[in-house]
């Protein structure tokens, strides 16, 4: 059994994202999905995050939602704690969802700041209040996603006081430009207020963020496995075997960023066997053939258990 990585009872290790598996005519993969998570277990991960955008958050009924929660706790089984994602713009919903996911096992909720389209933004009062009121409705700790597609700037003293001020809101994933310098600087601000400084962004800039501070790394479920040893070998001191790991499975992370996103974890799984089709639901498209074949190409040579776990 896996346990979760934790110090001085806070959370931390590596928590990557569960993708949503469909069939081919576009139906939630309940079975898949119950092998996602098996896989990911075996991954050695210390947690799952659930219904973040790159489990395709975004193209779920309210519905499925619930669905995916319980059948992805039940099938964890307690093995490693799980995050659920529970971003909306309004304040009601966004603590519903919470509560509902802390209600059925979730030991973490992660957000985003309130947006909706390209203009309609909360400001800094507003975005306390709506954290606030979330925290007290789910009752467990929230991580803040700080990252580009929400539009949102989340300034580092604001961060800062949101962690002094709200105890269970100081979990902070950063995946912005030059987050190294953000996680920094936030950690600088908050001490020991901080209690969670993660990075995302399928770990393409791991090291950096390593150097700042990190405590958490959230990939995508295609390679946390041999992320494993560098985070392990770097929180170790020992700094150069954890370059020389992350040199040597950087291609694939870059690749999977910059070519693939959120595909690349369903393309590799399907060929490992752990699900049936890596289908996406439109208007996202499967990936063109050349970069499906490149994608491949990448994972032999990494060779992580995704590609395997299912032969």
């Amino acid at each position: 059994m896996v346990t979760s990585q934790r110090v001085a009872g806070r959370f931390s290790g590596l928590f990557p994202v569960a993708p949503t598996p469909f069939t081919e005519s576009g139906d939630l993969d309940i079975e898949g999905q119950r092998r996602v998570i098996d896989c990911m277990v075996d991954q050695q991960v210390d947690g799952i995050c659930i219904l973040a955008n790159y489990s395709e958050q975004f193209v779920l009924s309210d519905a499925e939602r619930d669905t995916l929660i319980d059948v992805c706790i039940e099938q964890v089984a307690g093995r490693v704690p799980v995050m659920a994602t529970c971003s909306h713009f309004s304040t009601r919903i966004a603590s519903e969802r919470a509560k509902r996911a802390a209600e059925a096992g979730a030991s973490i909720i992660m957000m985003m700041p309130p947006y909706h389209g390209a203009l309609l933004r909360a400001d800094e009062n507003a975005m306390f209040e709506y954290f606030a009121r979330v925290a007290e409705a789910a009752g467990v700790p929230i991580m803040i996603q700080d990252a580009p597609l929400s539009g949102v700037s989340l300034s580092v003293p604001f961060l800062a006081r949101i962690a002094r001020e709200l105890p269970l809101v100081r979990y902070f994933k950063v995946e912005v430009a030059g987050a190294a310098s953000k996680l920094r600087a936030l950690i600088a601000a908050g001490g020991d207020t901080i209690e969670g400084p993660f990075d995302g962004e399928e770990a393409i800039t791991l090291m950096p963020d390593l150097d700042a501070g990190i405590t958490g790394v959230m990939s995508s479920a295609l390679l946390p496995d041999l992320i494993r040893p560098v985070f392990d070998a770097f929180h170790a001191g020992r700094r150069d075997e954890a370059r020389a790991g992350y040199a040597r499975i950087l291609p694939l992370i870059n690749y999977e960023n910059r070519q693939c996103g959120l595909r690349a974890a369903k393309a590799v799984m399907k060929e490992g066997g752990v699900i049936k089709s890596d289908a996406v639901r439109h208007p996202l498209e499967a990936l063109p053939p050349a970069t499906h074949a490149e994608l491949l190409e990448l994972a032999r040579e990494a060779n992580p258990l995704a590609l395997r776990w299912g032969r």
